[in-house]
């Protein structure tokens, strides 16, 4: 593979100071240092899953422009990153409803074969970890490749985000791990 590798990344909450978009964020930050891996990466942010009406078959033929573009970027990227925290043992409703938009219509994929990492941020002691078993169940269907590790759960994040940015260096750490092995992934399923 040449070049960046290029990940889209996209959150979980919609909630303004979300824990989550905080993550994501330190992975922007982090894209400097994704230029020293052997496979140079990037990250960008798709923030519009908010805007999505709730997913109907019947809005297929008239696709609404946010998703359109949402399944694009999707289609460009050679990799993906969720970050998302974790409501009632699984993934937040609307998050569900982007990943239903991006897999529609049949036969129109856009997930269909790309690399992808998952991480979820709690206050709970337990990360996330639920969101994220449910994210690879829907990966299943979605021929989403997960990558295994480092699974990275970030729990009691209220204590590790301040003034909206993620202030525990720890953590900035596992994400950075987290981004170098979906480098190193993504440029290993693209070469077999």
């Amino acid at each position: 593979m040449k070049g960046k590798v290029h990940i889209l990344g996209f959150g979980g909450s919609l909630r303004k100071g979300s824990f989550n978009e905080a993550i994501l964020q330190t992975s922007i930050i982090l894209n400097a240092a994704l230029a020293t891996c052997p496979a140079e990466g990037e990250v960008e942010l798709f923030e519009q899953i908010g805007e999505f009406p709730l997913y109907s078959e019947d809005l297929e033929p008239d696709m609404p422009a946010a998703v359109q573009e949402f399944k694009r970027r999707i289609e460009h990227a050679d990799a993906i990153l969720i970050a998302t925290p974790e409501y009632d043992y699984s993934v937040p409703g609307y998050l569900k409803n982007a990943i239903d938009w991006a897999s529609r219509p049949y036969g129109k994929n856009s997930f269909e074969d790309k690399p992808c990492a998952l991480l979820s941020a709690s206050s709970s002691l337990l990360g996330g970890v639920k969101a994220q078993y449910a994210l690879r169940q829907a990966a299943v269907a979605l021929n989403l490749h997960v990558l295994n590790r480092p699974e990275v759960l970030i729990p009691a994040v209220n204590e590790k985000i301040e003034n909206g940015k993620l202030n525990d260096e720890a953590t900035i750490q596992r994400i950075k791990e987290l981004l170098i092995a979906l480098c190193a992934w993504t440029t290993r399923l693209k070469i077999s």
